[in-house]
C-alpha cells in the first residue's frame, strides 16, 4: 500500500500544479456530495425528446454566467476589469424584450431576429464605450466600467420605463429556454462561443498578444503591438458576451427587468475567472479554467438551494465557500501551510558545558 502511495504521489504533485486541477477537483467534491445527499441529484430522464434534470439545470442556469465570465477573462488578460457587464445585461435584454412587445405578432421570427440584432448591435456600442474611456482616454478600467454600471441600469429602467415588460413569443423563449436536439439551447450557444473563441484564441497570435498587452502594455506598444486597438477590441467582446447573457435572461422568464436582470453576476463573473486560474495581475488566461470556475459557482447556488439554505443567508454562505476554494488554490497559502506543519520542534538549549578541573599528580 505504501508502494503505491509513493507511486502515485509525484503524479498528484504535478497534476495539483496545473491551474485546472483545484477547480476540477473541488467540483468534483461538490457534485459527489449532491449526489450522495441529495435524492435524484445526478437523474436525467427525457420527457418530450427534451433532457431534464438538476445536473443539466445547472448547465442551463450558468449558461449566462459562462457567457459574461468568457468575456471578462479577455478584458482580465488586459490587466483590465470591466463592472458594467450586469447593466449591459439588463439593458440589452430590456431593448430587445420592448421591440418584441411592440410587435403585432410575437411570434414572428423576423422581429425576433431584428430585436437580436438590435439587442446586441447596442451591447458592441456599449463596449465600444467603455474601451474608448480605458484604451483611447485612458481612465481607470475599474472606473470607466463603473460609470456605465451606474448609468447603464438607469438607461435599462428608461428603456422598459420603469415596469417590468413581459412577452409571450415562442422563437425570443427559445432563446433562453428552448431545446435543440434534446439539449437547451442556451448552452449549445454558449459552447459555441467558448469553442470559437478558445479555436480563434489559440489558433492564431491573438491569444499571445492579447497577453502580452496584460503583461506589459507600454512593452508591447514599442514591440510594434497594437494595444489600444486590442483593448478595445477585448471590451467590445466583453460587452457581446453580456449582451448575449441578457437575451438568454430575459428569454428564460419571459420578461425584461432594468432593475434586477444581471444583478451581481460581474462578480460571479470576476470570481469564475478567479477560481479558473487567471490572474487579475493579467497575463496569462485560460478559457476552460474559467468554464469550470463559472461550473463550480453554479453549482454551489444550486447546491444552497437543494441543502434548504435559507435565502437570506445564501450569499454569506457562498462568499464563505469561494473564499476557502480561493485559499485551497493559492500556491502561497497551501506552502505557508505546508511548511507550519513541516516546522521542526524547537531544539533544547544547549548545557553549557563545566571548565575542567585539573587533577593533581
Amino acid at each position: 500500500m505504501n508502494a503505491q502511495l509513493a507511486r502515485w504521489q509525484p503524479i498528484l504533485r504535478t497534476a495539483a500544479r496545473h491551474r485546472l486541477f483545484w477547480p476540477a477537483a473541488l467540483l468534483a467534491v461538490l457534485l459527489s456530495g449532491n449526489i450522495l445527499f441529495t435524492p435524484h441529484f445526478a437523474e436525467i430522464e427525457v420527457r418530450d425528446g427534451h433532457l431534464y434534470g438538476t445536473i443539466v439545470d445547472i448547465f442551463r442556469f450558468g449558461a449566462p454566467l459562462i457567457m459574461v465570465a468568457i468575456g471578462m477573462t479577455l478584458v482580465i488578460a488586459t490587466r483590465g476589469i470591466d463592472l458594467s457587464v450586469g447593466a449591459v445585461v439588463a439593458i440589452c435584454g430590456a431593448l430587445a424584450c420592448l421591440w418584441v412587445s411592440k410587435q403585432p405578432d410575437q411570434n414572428s421570427v423576423g422581429g425576433v431576429l431584428v430585436a437580436v440584432a438590435l439587442a446586441l448591435a447596442l451591447a458592441l456600442a456599449l463596449g465600444l464605450w467603455n474601451g474608448i474611456l480605458v484604451a483611447g482616454i485612458g481612465i481607470q478600467p475599474i472606473i470607466a466600467t463603473l460609470i456605465l454600471m451606474v448609468g447603464g441600469r438607469g438607461l435599462a429602467q428608461l428603456i422598459t420605463d420603469g415596469q417590468i415588460i413581459t412577452i409571450n413569443s415562442e422563437p425570443y423563449e427559445l432563446i433562453g429556454s428552448g431545446y435543440l436536439f434534446t439539449l437547451p439551447f442556451n448552452v449549445l450557444v454558449a459552447a459555441a462561443f467558448a469553442v470559437a473563441t478558445v479555436a480563434l484564441l489559440r489558433g492564431t497570435a491573438l491569444g499571445m498578444l492579447i497577453e502580452s498587452v496584460g503583461g506589459n502594455a507600454e512593452a508591447s506598444r514599442l514591440a510594434g503591438i497594437m494595444s489600444r486597438r486590442l483593448t478595445l477590441m477585448v471590451y467590445m467582446f466583453c460587452a457581446l458576451c453580456a449582451g448575449v447573457a441578457g437575451l438568454m435572461a430575459s428569454s428564460n422568464v419571459h420578461a425584461a427587468d432594468g432593475n434586477n436582470a444581471g444583478l451581481f453576476i460581474e462578480l460571479d463573473a470576476i470570481l469564475a475567472v478567479v477560481i479558473g486560474g487567471t490572474s487579475l495581475a493579467g497575463g496569462r488566461f485560460s478559457i476552460g479554467g474559467t468554464i469550470l470556475g463559472a461550473l463550480l459557482i453554479q453549482t454551489l447556488t444550486t447546491t444552497i438551494y437543494t441543502v434548504g439554505v435559507p435565502p437570506e443567508t445564501a450569499l454569506l454562505w457562498k462568499a464563505l465557500v469561494v473564499t476557502i476554494v480561493c485559499l485551497i488554490q493559492s500556491p502561497a497559502f497551501r506552502a505557508r501551510i505546508a511548511g507550519v506543519r513541516r516546522r521542526p520542534p524547537p531544539s533544547a538549549a544547549p548545557v553549557e558545558e563545566q571548565p575542567k578541573v585539573g587533577v593533581p599528580a
